[in-house]
């Protein structure tokens, strides 16, 4: 079941604040910002962290998403944000940079690290993900692992802020319903996590409400009771 949810938070926004600059980047999520915590964090739930690369370009600012090799077991062809699980003991910054080095060949040392997001649930309600902001000097030359990484995507935060880009729907019945996000990029659809952490971005740059606990962390809201048969498991990000 679903139904059709509501406009980009940003809608009705004037145009000036649509434009944010580094300096607005710096200023909301600021070095050291801790994001707020998912509800598995206290019971035990595996860490992962993806880094959020913006950079200043033509067109303004720009995020660097990925796109998943075809042959990947799982998720094949999805966009996100370079990312995976933490290894013991790891401060979650230093996964974010580690992965993007990996997945993408971002240099660490090209890379401003800032505050988090909030922390989002995946469906398994027993781990969770941790964005880490990051800022670029100028756009970067990345090179796609082969096997991991099937594109680079620079995608202007001025694409993903027009109206007709970003959708919302209501999966689920009236109790157990969650909002599912979505950007419709030229020959990609965003959605997902990925979708959830640019909604929340883009409504702490511009200023939008970001709504409240299920708005922005939509998994937290999945029945207490829920599981997935360990295979699902296992193509869960």
């Amino acid at each position: 079941m679903w139904s059709p949810g509501r406009p980009a938070p940003w809608a009705d926004l004037p145009p000036e604040v649509l434009r944010p600059g580094p300096d607005r980047v710096r200023e909301v999520l600021p070095s050291g910002r801790r994001g707020r915590p998912s509800p598995v964090e206290d019971e035990g739930g595996t860490p992962s962290a993806v880094l959020v690369p913006l950079y200043e370009g033509a067109d303004g600012l720009e995020v660097v998403l990925t796109r998943r090799d075809w042959n990947l077991r799982t998720h094949r062809g999805e966009v996100s944000f370079p990312g995976g699980r933490a290894d013991p003991g790891e401060d979650l910054t230093t996964t974010a940079l580690r992965e993007a080095l990996e997945e993408v060949a971002l240099d660490p040392a090209r890379v401003e690290p800032l505050g988090e997001l909030d922390h989002l649930t995946t469906v398994t309600r027993r781990a969770y993900i941790v964005p880490v902001v990051g800022l670029l000097a100028g756009r970067p030359d990345l090179h796609p692992n082969d096997g991991e990484v099937d594109a680079v995507l620079h995608v202007p935060l001025a694409e993903l802020l027009r109206p007709e880009v970003f959708r919302e729907e209501r999966w689920g019945d009236e109790v157990n319903g969650r909002p599912v996000y979505f950007f419709e990029l030229v020959g990609d659809t965003v959605w997902g996590a990925t979708a959830a952490m640019l909604r929340q971005l883009l409504c702490r740059l511009t200023g939008a409400d970001p709504g409240g606990d299920e708005e922005n962390d939509p998994a937290r809201g999945a029945p207490s009771g829920f599981r997935l048969t360990p295979d699902q498991e296992r193509s869960v990000f």
